[in-house]
């Protein structure tokens, strides 16, 4: 039981920061009256990018029925995996599982109360360019990474492992 509690306290804080570093950047630093971006280092960058489909912008929804969608999608998901870190997970696991329910539920908020999804983080070297991103995708794709470690290699380990 331990871990789910860990999972889901790393999805409260994923939640928290991702949900905190919006409303600092939509309300304080007022990202949306920017004309330029803010360069914070060679490469990478502060700008305001309004994501109405997932992640890469695949998908885009123009639509309130597009809108609602994502926004049911998101919130199932979160419950989907919410469920599957109550099944006594592994470490691993209830990290990424963790990861990955506060990034979906923090976009999911951004759709209900923007339309669309806050993306500010452009990394991008010489003519390469990123897409923009959030906490929130970040949390997404490295619980996604940390399932797929624990899939090809822990699981392996853990099967591998002499049972006494």
């Amino acid at each position: 039981m331990t871990h789910t509690r860990s999972g889901f306290l790393i999805a409260l804080i994923t939640l928290a920061l991702d949900q905190a570093t919006k409303l600092w950047l939509y309300f304080v630093a007022e990202i949306t009256t920017w004309t330029e971006p803010v360069v914070l280092a060679p490469f990478v960058s502060l700008t305001l990018v309004w994501n109405r489909g997932i992640s890469y912008g695949l998908f885009q929804q123009s639509s309130e029925a597009g809108r609602w969608a994502l926004i049911v999608l998101s919130f199932a998901a979160a419950v989907g995996l919410s469920v599957w870190l109550t099944r006594g997970v592994h470490r691993a696991i209830a990290v990424g599982l963790g990861l990955l329910i506060g990034g979906a539920v923090g976009n999911a908020i951004d759709r209900l109360i923007y339309g669309a999804v806050l993306d500010f983080v452009h990394l991008h070297a010489g003519s390469f360019s990123w897409y923009v991103f959030n906490v929130a995708d970040a949390a997404i794709v490295a619980g996604v990474v940390l399932l797929l470690y624990d899939s090809f290699f822990l699981e392996r380990r853990r099967s591998a492992a002499p049972r006494g």
